[in-house]
């Protein structure tokens, strides 16, 4: 084996909790605690990655491991959506976001697409996949979503199948040539 990929997910914030998209809020009480608790079970990494978030900064922190800030895994651009209640986006705009859910190509919001989210994550998976030892990074729902789908190889409609929870851990193995999703 080659290389180990393993993501984790921010975090819960108070956005999180109310089905909110994401600003750059922080962590809610008590979820440091329940990072820490997941930091003491993770096989320590050679290199350690972090959204610039805030939510995924302090994530990092609370794991116990000094991650370096990688632009790329950066959370989706909600655009006007951004700290709005997903309830509040489908009574005033349910055409766009029915679009958004519709199609990965499409952002009525005036942010990114998952299109694009996607598009982001494909060189961070392309360089890691022959880099030899372990990876930690901490990143958000969108950008797991989307490094599952590509890893795949599967329709960009399964991004919406995909469900990313707080302090989730999803693990890649890659034989220095193909990621593989792994479960243990």
């Amino acid at each position: 084996m080659a290389a180990r990929l393993t993501l984790v997910c921010c975090a819960a914030t108070q956005a999180t909790r109310k089905g909110m998209f994401a600003l750059d809020e922080p962590l809610e009480a008590g979820a440091a605690e329940l990072a820490k608790a997941l930091g003491n079970m993770l096989r320590r990494p050679d290199r350690a990655w972090t959204s610039p978030a805030l939510r995924a900064t302090q994530t990092i922190a609370a794991l116990g491991v000094e991650g370096e800030p990688v632009d790329a895994l950066r959370d989706q651009d909600f655009g006007r959506w951004a700290g709005k209640r997903l309830v509040e986006v489908q009574q005033s705009e349910p055409e766009g976001l029915a679009a958004w859910l519709a199609d990965p190509h499409a952002a009525p919001h005036g942010g990114e697409s998952i299109a694009g989210v996607a598009a982001r994550i494909a060189p961070v998976m392309d360089e890691l996949v022959a880099m030899r030892g372990h990876t930690v990074a901490v990143t958000h729902p969108a950008v797991i979503r989307a490094a599952v789908v590509n890893v795949l190889g599967a329709s960009p409609q399964a991004f919406w199948r995909i469900d990313v929870e707080p302090l989730g851990v999803t693990e890649f193995t890659s034989d220095g040539k193909r990621w593989a999703l792994r479960f243990g």
